[in-house]
């Protein structure tokens, strides 16, 4: 879309993000505000929302890519959709600079209002070889080229008789022990035991799963005793499970451990599979903003999810989800801050276009407050733990469950919360299709390089393919 076709006659609500915030905001108050005469600007370099609790059972083999996305020309049809960067913003001019995808045009675009949705992104660190040999978990491309990679090391180590070729392919690393690594290993364990029992050149035992987590716990977000047996479930299925370790180098895909409590080495091996879930970071765009930040680079708000500097609010601005840090008036909230997830995402959101819509009515704005419900987290087909919480009837200290009670949980909670009818309609109809003819193991090998096969009958060589993810 040219910047010259983009609505300049109407009031804009300018949203900075298409995800979970910048999604529900925008399909609440679209048909509103274009009524009324306005206009729902979304910016966001990608064309749909991604739900995030799907990215392991995408790379799992269990959901496909494009049901785990809901697009946004299809539901924000009463908005303005951008396909481009936010490259800075001046909430003092009220304008910000936009950038279209693929080297696309940079102009400006005024608005009246402005919500900062642009979430998080993967936090690496300067480790040796990461960035060459590393692969993050955010993305839905990446959850897709994990899913690919792993069973196509499973058909490369069934034809070498190179057993150190055979081992480095057959051994899968996760680092991060948060949700998203031990559903993402857990997952990728599955799939890949299913993958393997179809091959006849290989066993099970010769895969080796690994786990790395620099804490002395995994999955911080249930109880100290439930994460503890999910490191004993983990184990007997064989994954490997280290904690206080960290990752020191990862060099030509050998791996150099350390123990985080001497600094000792933890030991080294080869792999060809590393995925960094080791944490999140706000979005950085928002440097380029003259909006207040804190120490941690989030948007600065008030509980009313107004940004907030420190002379109080300021008018016409929002800011929600990863990107901001948000008051927990629960005090349950690290640093007294809602924690970076997608259950306060989503009630942010709801709170957020309540309140935009009382402020251009002059009506008192209501501070979010939200419990923590608990979580649920897929461990592989049939596995799965679960904490709730804060519900009336439930003990103080809540309920816990695990195994098939907890992944039919899991299942049905996000199942139910990803947006929009039609994905659930498309996520539980994949889930069936599995359950009767079980998990597709089919890889899409040249899903990263199309143009091979038409380079080779034009007659162009194509360049020789790296072993890479």
């Amino acid at each position: 879309m040219s910047f010259t076709q983009l609505a300049k006659d109407r009031p804009r609500l300018l949203i900075v993000g298409g995800g979970y915030v910048g999604f529900t905001v925008a399909q609440e108050l679209q048909k509103r505000i274009k009524n009324s005469g306005g206009i729902v600007t979304v910016v966001d370099p990608n064309p749909y929302m991604m739900y995030l609790p799907f990215l392991p059972e995408v790379a799992g083999g269990n959901i496909s890519a494009r049901s785990a996305v809901v697009p946004h020309r299809q539901h924000l049809k009463d908005s303005e959709i951008v396909a481009g960067h936010v490259l800075g913003v001046d909430h003092a001019n009220r304008t910000a600079t936009v950038k279209g995808i693929d080297e696309g045009e940079t102009f400006e675009l005024t608005y009246d209002e402005i919500v900062i949705a642009g979430g998080s992104v993967t936090r690496a660190f300067p480790i040796e070889g990461l960035a060459e040999n590393g692969i993050g978990l955010k993305t839905i491309e990446e959850a897709l080229a994990v899913r690919n990679w792993v069973l196509e090391r499973i058909e490369v180590a069934s034809l070498t008789s190179d057993e150190d070729v055979k081992r480095r392919a057959l051994t899968f690393v996760v680092v991060g022990g948060g949700y998203a690594g031990t559903e993402t290993i857990a997952e990728i364990e599955d799939m890949a035991r299913s993958a393997v029992q179809r091959n006849e050149r290989l066993q099970v035992s010769d895969l080796r799963f690994v786990l790395i987590e620099a804490m002395g716990r995994i999955m911080p977000e249930v109880s100290e005793d439930r994460a503890e047996k999910v490191v004993a479930h983990l184990r007997s299925r064989g994954i490997e499970v280290l904690l206080n370790t960290s990752l020191d180098s990862a060099v030509d895909k050998h791996l150099k451990l350390v123990n985080m409590q001497d600094k000792s080495s933890a030991g080294e091996f080869d792999t060809d599979t590393l995925i960094w879930t080791a944490g999140v970071q706000a979005n950085p765009l928002v440097r380029s903003t003259d909006f207040p930040l804190d120490q941690r680079g989030r948007v600065r708000t008030g509980a009313d999810l107004r940004i907030t500097g420190d002379d109080g609010p300021l008018e016409g601005a929002w800011a929600a989800g990863d990107v901001a840090a948000v008051p927990d008036l629960t005090g349950a909230g690290v640093g007294g801050f809602c924690v970076p997830n997608a259950q306060h995402a989503v009630r942010q959101a709801h709170t957020m276009a309540k309140n935009i819509l009382a402020a251009r009515a002059g009506k008192p704005l209501e501070d979010y407050y939200h419990e923590n419900l608990g979580a649920v987290a897929g461990l592989g087909l049939y596995k799965g733990v679960a904490s709730i919480k804060n519900l009336p009837g439930l003990p103080e200290k809540g309920l816990e469950f695990s195994g098939v009670a907890a992944w039919a949980m899991h299942r049905l909670y996000h199942g139910y919360a990803i947006p929009t009818v039609d994905r659930k309609a498309r996520v539980f109809t994949e889930w069936a299709l599995n359950f009767v003819f079980g998990r597709d193991i089919t890889t899409l090998r040249h899903e990263r390089d199309p143009r091979t096969r038409f380079q080779v009958a034009a007659g162009q060589a194509p360049a020789p393919r790296k072993a890479n993810l």
